[in-house]
């Protein structure tokens, strides 16, 4: 019969074809192997990659400690966005750098853009705990308080005492030794008051703080008791001056439990900390990752176009 040459040869075609295919796939494999100009196009495209990300996490980095350390609650917001701006960067080379290893590079290669990924994952996670307390900037709010309405209160009480001790005095009142002791007793806590905020600002630690705030309310049981022995010993000459000293110290104690408040929440204490502990270690790891994995790629050999073994892919 005719219907079996016909089957064997097209059998026979059909497996020409495939190893025709397969001969041409291994020929255009070789060939763009053994190309020294695409591969070191190829090259320098994932070196550029990765010097991208060196600078943009490096930036990143920078715009971060700006926003730690401003001043006002606007320049802190403009550096975090610009930290946030050089990440997503870092982030958009990242893909990109991935996508190429899909096609081409080594193994090596892949493991250490792996390694820089989980590295840079996390670095992008203490930057949003970070950034999220530095523009909030509770302690720096905290300070201006107490340098500007707070010592204004404490000045303003002690010139009211002030002048009721020169009324006492000059009068040769009976009362004057009691009335100055007092005075100058209110006027001597209410500094050390003052004194013990700054130290509370600066403070880390809760127990610390507790101890701070223990020692300022003692002092002030003591200033509003020195003031209403004042008020009970006042002629009617003094009277307005101490009602002024009282008014000016309650104003103190309103701004203090606002300062101590806003001392409490710690946002630049704790940003700064997380940015020289947890930030530095994994912004040392995401260094340390693109270094080799630079290095990695700056290494690979370029195929030589009369020697096709001098590239190995893997």
């Amino acid at each position: 019969m005719i219907i079996k040459p016909v089957l064997r040869n097209f059998g026979w075609m059909a497996v020409g074809a495939v190893v025709l295919l397969q001969l041409v796939l291994i020929g255009l494999y070789f060939q763009g192997n053994q190309n020294p100009a695409g591969h070191i196009a190829f090259k320098e495209k994932r070196v550029e990659l990765v010097d991208r990300m060196q600078m943009a996490v490096a930036t990143a980095s920078e715009a971060e400690k700006s926003a730690v350390m401003a001043t006002t609650d606007q320049e802190s917001q403009k550096f975090a966005d610009e930290a946030r701006g050089a990440s997503a960067v870092v982030e958009q080379a990242r893909m990109e750098l991935a996508e190429l290893l899909r096609t081409g590079g080594t193994r090596n290669e892949k493991d250490l853009l792996t390694r820089f990924s989980r590295a840079f994952a996390e670095l992008r996670q203490i930057d949003n705990d970070l950034l999220a307390l530095a523009v909030q900037n509770t302690n720096l709010k905290a300070q201006l308080l107490a340098f500007g309405p707070a010592a204004n209160a404490v000045k303003e009480m002690d010139t009211a005492l002030s002048r009721v001790v020169a009324e006492y005095t000059n009068s040769a009142s009976r009362d004057a030794v009691r009335v100055n002791g007092l005075a100058d007793d209110a006027r001597i806590r209410s500094l050390r008051i003052q004194t013990l905020l700054f130290p509370h600002i600066a403070e880390e630690s809760d127990r610390k703080m507790d101890e701070l705030e223990t020692l300022m309310a003692k002092e002030d049981q003591e200033i509003r008791r020195d003031l209403e022995s004042l008020t009970t010993l006042a002629r009617p000459a003094g009277s307005s001056d101490i009602v002024t000293a009282k008014a000016r110290y309650d104003e103190f104690a309103r701004i203090r439990f606002q300062i101590i408040k806003l001392s409490r929440e710690n946002t630049n204490v704790k940003s700064l900390t997380i940015s020289l502990s947890q930030k530095r270690k994994a912004m040392v790891m995401c260094q340390d990752a693109l270094d080799a994995l630079e290095q990695a790629i700056q290494q690979e050999p370029v195929p030589d176009v009369m020697n096709p073994r001098s590239f190995d892919g893997n």
